[in-house]
């Protein structure tokens, strides 16, 4: 956070002299002068996002439509990027017709993008191939499609960039990896975030649910650097709510300890209660 300070911090000699003409002015019945303070420059979190926009890309998935009904519950403007304008109107989004709005866009034809990030200052990236007849799928999907979301973001001016991955993303042997290597393309995706320039947070969760079983729990967030989690018996394995995902995806914005981190999700009913900032903060891998 920078430091904004009030007076100008002199050498030892200078300061010492100006000391020393305050003293004995001050006899005089002039001012004496006002210790120099520094004060932390703060912003709330409604500052921080204040006419900004942000476009939820995979907003009619599972975990992308918890996150525009996560933004939506923070009174965020929506734009929510979907295929076909007639389906996503009827998907149940959060919002529509007050600060959702629907924009049509394919991250596979990259034209269509430009025009949709129009006026957005992050984006949250929750597409992910579906179809596992589809051998192609993860490669276009949730590689090249992540890249072109990225090139226009940055044609466009976007300040921040959340991408939600997955755990296991490092390990190439990982069981996922015979869906196409979905998990492979995941990982190519996150790498090409980081050399992109923009401010950026990988979220990667766990198994993802949408809603509890009966007397089933939610627990409480877990956070850790990746690598953490994965397949058991070498790593421990987790799941964790889309809600919770989406609370995660939605506090990167304006947690500054989310800028250019890549992060690990589960829940664990044991697991402390802890503020997404705390999360954040606690999350150190080089």
């Amino acid at each position: 956070m920078r430091m904004q300070y009030h007076n100008t911090m002199l050498s030892g000699n200078a300061l010492t002299k100006r000391d020393a003409t305050y003293r004995c002015l001050a006899g005089r019945g002039l001012p004496r002068r006002q210790p120099v303070v520094a004060v932390r420059a703060t912003s709330s979190p409604s500052s921080v996002l204040e006419d900004s926009k942000v476009l939820v890309a995979g907003a009619t998935g599972g975990t992308g439509k918890a996150v525009v009904e996560a933004l939506f519950a923070k009174s965020l403007p929506v734009r929510a990027l979907v295929r076909d304008i007639t389906k996503g109107g009827s998907s149940g989004l959060a919002g529509l017709g007050k600060s959702t709005e629907l924009v049509r866009g394919d991250v596979f034809q990259f034209a269509s993008l430009p025009p949709a990030l129009e006026g957005c200052t992050a984006v949250i990236c929750c597409t992910g191939a579906r179809d596992v007849r589809d051998p192609l799928g993860p490669f276009n999907v949730d590689f090249q499609g992540t890249l072109n979301l990225i090139a226009a973001a940055k044609q466009k001016g976007v300040k921040q960039f959340v991408l939600v991955s997955s755990i296991g993303a490092d390990d190439l042997v990982n069981p996922l990896n015979l869906f196409w290597g979905v998990l492979f393309w995941k990982k190519r995706a996150e790498e090409e975030l980081q050399r992109s320039g923009l401010t950026y947070t990988i979220v990667r969760p766990g198994g993802l649910k949408t809603k509890l079983r009966q007397g089933e729990t939610a627990g409480n967030v877990v956070m850790a650097a990746p690598g953490t989690f994965g397949v058991p018996p070498a790593r421990k394995s987790g799941s964790i709510l889309r809600s919770q995902v989406a609370d995660v995806c939605v506090a990167a914005l304006t947690e500054p300890a989310a800028a250019n981190k890549v992060v690990e999700v589960i829940a664990e009913k044991d697991a402390p209660v802890r503020s997404t900032a705390e999360l954040y903060a606690g999350v150190n891998w080089f």
